[in-house]
């Protein structure tokens, strides 16, 4: 009699469980991208922006806003000159603010009006300004309306005092991509000119931020940037900085 032997089954390594990070920055790798059709979507139809035809979805500027683009460390000092919904997006180290339509064009006069005299033709090269025939890519929606193609008034989307620690969580995955992600993003209502940073007149009211301020700010924390960058080459470093 011929005994046979049944091998026995060796059931297969488990994976390893995804390892987790800080609270709300689970791993991602997982996280796929919105679909550009979803993304221009939301712009086009939520928002009433255009886009510029092809892929990645981008947005022109010198239309329905400017953006002054700066490094994301002088950027931080500026968000409390801010509304709350003031849109406001991150890309990589550098953060975008959106300001009213040919903004982009004041901000050479307003360096000069600030008395930064030589050094704004530098701080320009840190400080830039994106107007008519610009673009920037568009960043990535509101959670909620990627994931369950729910319009800007839907559960969770984006809107007045959208902007708190939470937001753009979401596209961690995408972010360490070096995609473009809202801190601060726009919701219907919002996105009008009059809720956008622009030039007022000297001790006008009104519920814009004003765009003064916000080209100080920024323009005085690029400077100090620059400052630190020579004075890690030189001991001395002793410049006139305007506003301190």
């Amino acid at each position: 009699m011929v005994h046979t032997v049944t091998p026995a089954v060796v059931p297969l390594p488990r994976r390893p469980p995804a390892p987790e990070g800080p609270v709300g920055t689970a791993a991602t790798a997982n996280t796929r991208p919105p679909a550009p059709d979803a993304v221009r979507r939301w712009y086009e139809n939520e928002l009433g922006w255009p886009t510029v035809p092809g892929s990645p979805v981008r947005l022109p500027t010198g239309v329905a806003f400017d953006v002054l683009d700066v490094p994301a460390r002088a950027g931080r000092a500026a968000l409390r000159h801010l509304r709350p919904h003031s849109p406001v997006a991150l890309r990589a180290d550098r953060m975008w603010f959106l300001v009213a339509a040919g903004g982009a064009d004041e901000v050479p006069g307003l360096l000069d009006w600030l008395e930064w005299g030589a050094l704004a033709a530098d701080l320009l090269t840190d400080l830039r300004a994106l107007g008519t025939a610009g673009h920037v890519e568009a960043p990535v929606p509101p959670d909620a309306y990627v994931r369950d193609g729910l319009g800007a008034g839907g559960p969770g989307a984006g809107g007045p005092g959208a902007g708190g620690p939470t937001a753009g969580v979401h596209a961690l995955g995408t972010r360490s991509q070096g995609a473009a992600v809202w801190l601060r993003p726009p919701g219907p209502g919002y996105e009008a000119r009059s809720s956008l940073p622009a030039v007022s007149a000297v001790g006008g009211g009104g519920d814009a931020p004003d765009l003064v301020r916000l080209v100080e700010t920024v323009a005085n924390h690029c400077h100090r940037i620059r400052l630190r960058r020579t004075d890690d080459r030189s001991p001395a470093c002793s410049q006139y900085l305007p506003g301190t």
